[in-house]
């Protein structure tokens, strides 16, 4: 009977000892780190421009141009704006390190008079993810 007894307890705790052998435990990766990614960094020549005096009902247009200075590739998200008013333009493709980039921006002046300031949002995979820049403008209405 103690023989029984023994030899139960043993399968029994060879049963239980076992259940758990094919779930896999998530362990943390020991091994080599992955490669480096790279980073990314956009500088703007200017973040600011100011067109002067322009008549009301004009289109004027500026270019702002950027740097890529990471060592990935950018890539601009978006490129929003304060007011319907003002259009950015922009490439969509992924600019690689050290490689340069335009952003246009279209500011119609409709409707519009006295000193203008707009703001363009610029979202991306940067270091510094979101970047304002801003236009400025007098817009005088032309009387005759």
């Amino acid at each position: 009977m103690k023989k029984i007894a023994l030899l139960s307890l043993v399968v029994i705790s060879l049963m239980l000892s076992s259940c758990g052998n094919g779930v896999k435990k998530s362990v943390p990766d020991s091994g080599p780190k992955s490669a480096d990614t790279g980073t990314v960094k956009i500088s703007f020549r200017e973040y600011e421009h100011h067109f002067g005096k322009v008549s009301e009902g004009e289109k004027v247009e500026y270019v702002f141009t950027f740097e890529n200075q990471g060592t990935a590739n950018l890539v601009i998200a978006s490129a929003t704006t304060s007011c319907g008013c003002t259009v950015p333009k922009y490439d969509t493709k992924p600019i690689p390190p050290g490689g340069k980039g335009n952003l246009e921006v279209v500011f119609d002046t409709s409707g519009r008079s006295g000193i203008q300031t707009k703001t363009v949002t610029v979202k991306s995979n940067a270091s510094t993810p979101v970047v304002l820049l801003k236009i400025t403008a007098e817009v005088v209405t032309n009387t005759q």
